[in-house]
């Protein structure tokens, strides 16, 4: 068995210092962001350890511990940074500042502490001669603008006059630190970094590749957001089309930013980032397409998508086609979520907003796989399509039968979804006697996805109802207010207040005022008037133009018509046996 990981503490010396130490922060890693703030608590720790006011320095025994670092060894033999970048860099600029004062001095034991300090920042040759040209640590970060400053300081010494970077800022301050403590502890001076470099240690965790390692880091992780699968693919791509020379870098940069800024718009996951969702919902296509290709059979169990888009050393990540694919899907779903009337019609529109009450996140991905297949989308057959699938999510939810079940059953229909052949779900046809018997037993709370998803539904049957404002917010709305039952006039049966019959959709500003008053009052802010705009819901405004009052009877009345129009839907779908 490989092994999986190793740990051990040990020195800033030993890690920095071993003379076969060599770090990569890799490119997908976040520029470096520690600021005053960060690296002052440090210096004021380590001061504190280094110079104890209750007991004297015990060399050989007083530790200070800074924290891990997680690396793997890549296969250029580097020790790639998962985590402790920012701790690495920031210690390495303190070091440098160390270097650059005790070269301007004369003292005891300079050249000894010269070089314990050099061999932790440079590479020696095999005379042990320092580089100053060869770093222990480079770093490759796509995003980080500044990454030559960083080089620049510990080269050289000197930072840039004005550089606004962290690199520089955080370099001056251990500069001037340092300066100051020299001025007050003459005599102590010379100990200062050498307890730094022996006495403060690290827990280096060395896992066996960048997967182990990933996943160490995010199970540890509790200091902050820990890199997403976006960040890991979108350096595979920088890298790609870095090939081509800087220009092709900087356009690079510029699309992914552009890339980001339409998923940050349109998609909010529960997990992970609005760009990894995005490839998520490529992912589908991607798999399905392979599948044919090969003839091979699609598993209703995808794996990780950061395994996926790994295989073959992220094969996928290193086409341009790919790349245009994602920006593709990503403006069709922005064109979706900004009711692009020049792309879709209307009924469509009403569809996909239908479909964004789905309890199952699972119908996105199911689009994008039918979208990235066609492209150009034939209105008709689209709606047909869409509306086969709100019918499956919606008698799945109905009957509880579990995402994963969904999930399997769409995956059986993707290679005829990617060929352009029937969808059916025939393999998931049910009896009407269950599913009206389920209806009957079904307890539509507020708290059930499938309450919105199915009021969502019926608000659309109407053909003449138009979607709510782009910015609306809707609420469910007790048609018979709850507290009318409670303070008023009881029902003789309460449960009725939860049927759907008295349940509907209704945009927040109006709903927070007529939530607890008679339906008499209601309807006037249901229609509004020359000053107020009433409900966008057809049918609440249909109900206030002609009834007087809205009873019992009235939701058993309701209640049952859309349980009959929902059987008619999934008869429709040929769902139903």
């Amino acid at each position: 068995m490989a092994k999986q990981l190793n740990a051990e503490q040990k020195t800033i010396s030993q890690i920095l210092g071993n003379r076969d130490a060599k770090f990569l922060i890799p490119d997908y890693q976040r520029p470096y962001s520690w600021e005053r703030e960060q690296c002052e608590t440090l210096w004021d720790d380590i001061l504190s350890f280094a110079f104890p006011l209750d007991h004297a320095f015990n060399d050989d025994n007083d530790r200070y511990f800074l924290g891990t670092i997680l690396t793997f060894e890549n296969s250029s033999y580097e020790n790639e940074v998962i985590d402790g970048q920012q701790r690495l860099i920031t210690f390495l600029l303190m070091l440098r500042a160390f270097y650059a004062a005790f070269e301007g001095i004369d003292c005891e034991n300079k050249e000894n502490i010269l070089r314990s300090i050099g061999e932790c920042i440079w590479n020696t040759d095999k005379f042990r001669n320092l580089d100053k040209t060869s770093l222990k640590l480079k770093s490759e970060v796509a995003s980080d603008e500044d990454i030559a400053e960083f080089k620049k300081i510990l080269e050289t010494g000197e930072s840039t006059p004005k550089n606004p970077s962290n690199y520089s800022v955080n370099y001056q301050l251990f500069k001037n630190w340092i300066a100051a403590f020299k001025n007050d502890n003459p005599n102590d001076f010379s100990y200062l970094p050498m307890r730094i470099l022996d006495n403060c240690i690290l827990l280096p965790i060395e896992a066996d590749n960048q997967n182990t390692a990933l996943r160490i880091f995010t199970t540890l992780n509790d200091r902050g957001m820990p890199l997403s699968d976006a960040d890991i693919f979108k350096a595979q791509f920088y890298k790609f089309f870095s090939r081509d020379g800087r220009q092709s870098k900087e356009k690079f940069i510029k699309r992914w930013k552009e890339l980001e800024a339409l998923c940050n718009k349109n998609f909010h996951p529960r997990k992970g980032t609005p760009v990894d969702d995005l490839f998520r919902r490529y992912m589908y296509y991607a798999k399905t397409r392979r599948a044919v290709e090969r003839n091979e059979r699609i598993s209703d169990t995808f794996s990780d998508q950061r395994d996926f888009y790994a295989e073959n050393n992220y094969e996928l990540l290193h086409d341009k086609d790919v790349y245009e694919d994602l920006e593709t899907l990503a403006q069709f779903w922005d064109d979706v979520a900004s009711r692009n009337k020049e792309r879709f019609s209307l009924q469509v529109l009403k569809r996909l907003y239908v479909l964004s009450y789905s309890p199952y996140s699972l119908w996105s991905y199911v689009v994008s796989l039918y979208f990235m297949s066609w492209r150009e989308l034939d209105e008709e057959d689209f709606c047909q399509f869409l509306d086969k699938m709100t019918a499956l999510i919606l008698m799945n939810a109905l009957l509880d039968s579990g995402k994963q079940n969904i999930r399997r059953l769409f995956v059986l229909e993707f290679k005829n979804i990617y060929n352009g052949d029937s969808v059916k779900f025939e393999q998931y046809r049910q009896k009407e006697s269950l599913v009206r018997s389920r209806l009957g037993e079904m307890k539509f709370s507020n708290t059930k996805p499938i309450t919105r998803t199915m009021l969502a539904w019926w608000t659309f049957q109407n053909p003449a109802q138009n979607l709510p404002p782009l910015e609306s917010k809707l609420q469910l709305e007790h048609i018979y207010a709850k507290s009318r039952h409670a303070d008023f006039k009881q029902l003789e049966n309460p449960d009725a207040l939860e049927l759907l019959g008295n349940k509907v959709l209704l945009e927040e500003k109006i709903n927070k005022k007529v939530s607890n008053n008679p339906f008499a009052d209601k309807k006037i802010l249901y229609l509004g008037d020359d000053k107020k705009t009433g409900t966008f819901n057809l049918e609440l405004r249909i109900l206030a133009e002609t009834y007087d009052d809205f009873t019992e009877d009235d939701i058993i009345a309701r209640n049952e018509e859309l349980f009959d129009a929902f059987i008619n839907y999934l008869r429709e779908q040929n769902l139903l046996v």
